[in-house]
């Protein structure tokens, strides 16, 4: 955790630790992606458990489904031991349409 990434009460804002949890997501998503698919948020719902003033951030990723069009995962975040945040997350799985025109 860096200065930048606190908020004005000196704790890590909760959109950098919405940031961590659907990047972290997105990349678990896309060993799954067959060549020419891409996949993009659908929604997610994060629950933030304990403020985070320093340290080491972790965000680690479990795939929940996998789908023909839609992936479902889970995220959860810690700092050193303690869980700090949690999301579940769908992700649109599709292919590219070709560009009008």
């Amino acid at each position: 955790v860096d200065e930048k990434h606190l908020n004005p009460n000196k704790v890590v804002h909760g959109a950098v630790l919405f940031a961590m949890a659907d990047t972290g997501m997105g990349a678990a998503v896309h060993p799954t992606l067959a060549a020419g698919e891409l996949c993009a948020t659908v929604e997610i719902k994060i629950n933030y458990f304990k403020p985070v003033h320093a340290g080491e951030l972790v965000c680690t990723t479990t795939l929940v489904n996998r789908g023909k069009t839609l992936a479902n995962l889970d995220a959860v975040i810690h700092c050193g031991e303690s869980l700090v945040a949690k999301a579940n997350g769908t992700y649109a799985i599709f292919r590219p349409s070709a560009p009008r025109g």
